[in-house]
């Protein structure tokens, strides 16, 4: 046992390493500041990075040296047994043209080793409307698949069990419908929802913030998101009923640290309204799930992913009273950064891609999507989509990544980087606090304000060459482009209207009247809706016929204007 006189002498010699390494430190800053340096943009935060960290950067923090994967506040991973219990999910996002093309794309993938599906939709269907609503015209299955009833839905997931696969579906406006409908299609196939896994995108608060696919005002929009949590939590178990998604935001501008704190400002503006709700924090936690970008800055992207565990886990556990462990537990998935991407030089992208996806896994993500080098340019061919999920496996399999849990744990500049992290979060949520909260802040502009800000300094920085990019600003070349290129012509949608035409000549249209009707009646008080919607897409009913019957009682959203 230590005696005191013991410590004591352990701590002054600790002190004194400290001073010799202080002293150290200022010798080399002095011969550092007399050398010649490049001109450098700092990180893609704007935040200044220092040349050299050491213990120093880390007194009075003590990085994670006591702490532990799978313990809280789960800075190290959430899993005591990392990678070595299970591999992260290979889930790569597809979708395009009609669902029988698509469900084509889903066994190619599956045959060649993903091991988790995505859904990307097209953009009428991301907005609510069917394949031959006027607004459609020009974009049916131009950069997703076209999904505009249960009919769709059917034949998107043909031939895959949905009790065996998880799915993953990037919608977020009319999210609810399409998990009706994907729930009623794994009814037809005799699969009940308490056996579905996977996740609905679900967030609107970042539509309103950065994407701008919405349908219906915000307070309505989040009831919607409620209504999901609370069936969810009874009926759906294994779903994630929400993914909050900081992915969008950082596509449209945002440093790291605002994606971090939006994102998860956002998240507890969600949990906030489940336990006005009246439902147990518990209950739906559990099942909130987050989805990152990973950008090209690697040290700072590992930090941001490690910093919101330790923030979600200690607001979860000290704010909002939750006890559970799986409450407290950050679950995300994690896709490269699409905004990198460039259409010159292409194949440049495949490097940028296996560096950001390396970056996910060193902090630790559940699920992971690689784009494909084309992606910038068009929908991605098999061929791109299939060396996007090898630079997954070759990492999995073949690097030794795996065998060690948060390997970077104790490197003086990622646990400096993680700390910084978690101080910028907690300074921006309270500067969003003085805004009113998230809602406030949305009405009145000041989110889109402060990503537009970022965006505009990023590309000043990369055409100002202080940031370079391989092939745009710096390495460029005359080549011509010579990877092949998908096309979506217009085929899905002359197939989507015949399709369209011939369920609505074939089904039973008083009953569909009937149940949107009861649907637009339950909107006008406060039941769930989740059961309502359901039972019109059993009646199939179409995507655009429920988005107007919730229309007719909640109106639809109209983004104010700012100057």
């Amino acid at each position: 046992m230590t005696t005191p006189s013991e410590l004591e002498s352990s701590l002054d010699a600790m002190r004194a390493e400290l001073e010799q390494l202080r002293a150290e430190v200022g010798r080399w800053r002095a011969r550092y500041d007399n050398g010649e340096k490049r001109d450098l943009a700092w990180s893609n935060s704007a935040s200044e990075v220092e040349p050299l960290y050491t213990a120093l950067d880390l007194e009075g923090s003590g990085g994670t040296a006591f702490e532990v994967p799978g313990e809280f506040p789960f800075t190290r991973g959430i899993h005591p047994t990392g990678y070595r219990g299970k591999l992260w999910t290979m889930r790569q996002f597809a979708g395009f043209g009609s669902a029988q093309q698509t469900n084509e794309r889903y066994k190619f993938l599956l045959g060649r080793g993903t091991t988790g599906l995505s859904v990307a939709f097209d953009f009428p269907t991301l907005m609510g409307y069917d394949s031959d609503h006027p607004r459609s015209e020009g974009e049916v299955g131009k950069c997703g698949v076209a999904i505009s009833s249960l009919a769709d839905m059917e034949v998107l997931f043909d031939g895959i069990p949905l009790d065996q696969v998880s799915t993953s579906m990037t919608i977020n406006g009319p999210a609810i419908i399409l998990w009706c409908f994907y729930i009623a299609a794994a009814e037809k196939q005799g699969v009940s929802p308490d056996k579905l896994r996977g996740t609905i995108q679900n967030d609107i608060l970042k539509e309103y913030m950065a994407q701008h696919a919405w349908c219906f005002p915000i307070e309505p929009a989040l009831r919607l998101i409620v209504d999901c949590f609370d069936w969810g939590a009874t009926h759906a178990p294994q779903w994630n009923t929400v993914s909050i998604s900081g992915y969008h935001i950082r596509e449209a501008g945002a440093t790291a640290a605002q994606e971090l704190a939006f994102t998860l400002a956002d998240g507890f503006t969600y949990v906030e309204r489940g336990i006005a709700r009246g439902l147990d924090v518990d209950e739906f936690a559990p099942r909130l799930s987050f989805f990152w970008d990973i950008h090209n800055d690697f040290f700072e992207e590992i930090a941001k992913l490690r910093a919101a565990r330790r923030i979600w886990a200690r607001h979860m556990r000290d704010r909002f009273g939750a006890k559970s462990p799986r409450s407290l537990v950050m679950r995300f998935h994690s896709q490269t950064a699409g905004v990198t991407l460039t259409a010159q030089q292409p194949m440049n992208n495949v490097v940028r891609v296996a560096y950001q996806a390396l970056a996910a896994v060193l902090g630790g993500t559940q699920s992971l999507h690689t784009n494909s080098m084309d992606e910038t340019l068009a929908l991605p061919t098999e061929h791109a989509v299939e060396v996007a999920l090898r630079t997954q496996q070759v990492l999995a399999y073949e690097t030794g990544i795996a065998s060690v849990l948060d390997p970077l744990g104790g490197s003086y500049y990622v646990e400096k980087l993680t700390d910084d992290m978690e101080r910028e979060a907690e300074a921006l949520f309270a500067q969003i606090d003085e805004q009113g909260g998230v809602v406030r802040g949305l009405e009145d502009g000041w989110f889109q304000k402060r990503i537009a800000e970022s965006a505009s300094r990023q590309q000043w920085e990369i055409e100002q060459r202080r940031k370079l990019v391989g092939g745009v600003n710096e390495f460029a070349t005359d080549e011509t482009l010579t990877i092949p290129l998908l096309k979506i012509d217009e085929s899905a949608a002359t197939e989507q209207t015949a399709r369209l035409g011939r369920l609505r000549a074939s089904r039973d249209n008083v009953l569909v009247q009937q149940r949107l009707d009861a649907l637009r009646a339950a909107a006008r008080g406060t039941d769930n809706l989740v059961p309502h919607i359901l039972d019109c897409a059993r009646a199939y009913a179409t995507l655009y016929e429920i988005r107007a019957a919730l229309e007719d009682v909640f109106g639809a959203y109209r983004e104010p204007v700012f100057f």
